[in-house]
């Protein structure tokens, strides 16, 4: 089964789109992580990372993540584009999500904006929105995307992708 490209409306992007390799771009857009009703993450200087047939994955400046919530953990993986990336869990009171967040601390050279920047998974925070829109994680267990209204896919990891 093939999935077909959703065509934009006004005001609206399709991830078929966006480039490979991904491209940065910055975000002025209103970036909100909650965990148990503590912000974990406000800014207004994330970088969007933008990838054909992704979601948009926003990287927040850690001077605009509350660091003191955030658990190293030992977990690693790779990115053809971005290099390896570190993993964060989130602890709020007695609340422990294991795998959180990721950052890359010596990114590419092409994605050396993004170094120390950390992206949250949607799908294990209470909330994350943009600009006071709540999100939907991107589907599939490991992806990161945050799909908003002005966002359309199909998206990499739906049903069918792994056609791809």
């Amino acid at each position: 089964m093939r999935l077909k490209r959703i065509e934009p409306g006004p005001g609206q992007e399709s991830v078929w789109d966006y480039p490979r390799p991904p491209r940065l771009e910055d975000c002025s857009k209103h970036i909100q992580v909650k965990l148990g009703g503590v912000i974990i993450a406000d800014t207004r200087r994330a970088i969007r990372v933008l990838e054909t047939s992704h979601p948009p994955v926003y990287y927040i400046p850690p001077e605009d993540v509350q660091m003191d919530y955030l658990i190293p953990r030992f977990n690693r993986s790779f990115c053809e584009w971005k290099g390896e990336a570190h993993y964060y869990g989130v602890m709020v009171d007695d609340r422990v999500v294991d795998i959180a967040a990721w950052y890359y601390p010596t990114p590419t050279p092409a994605f050396a904006p993004i170094r120390m920047h950390i992206a949250f998974y949607a799908q294990y925070m209470d909330s994350c929105t943009v600009d006071d829109e709540e999100v939907t994680p991107q589907p599939g267990g490991f992806y990161g995307g945050w799909i908003t209204s002005d966002v359309v896919g199909p998206f990499k990891g739906d049903t069918g992708s792994e056609l791809w």
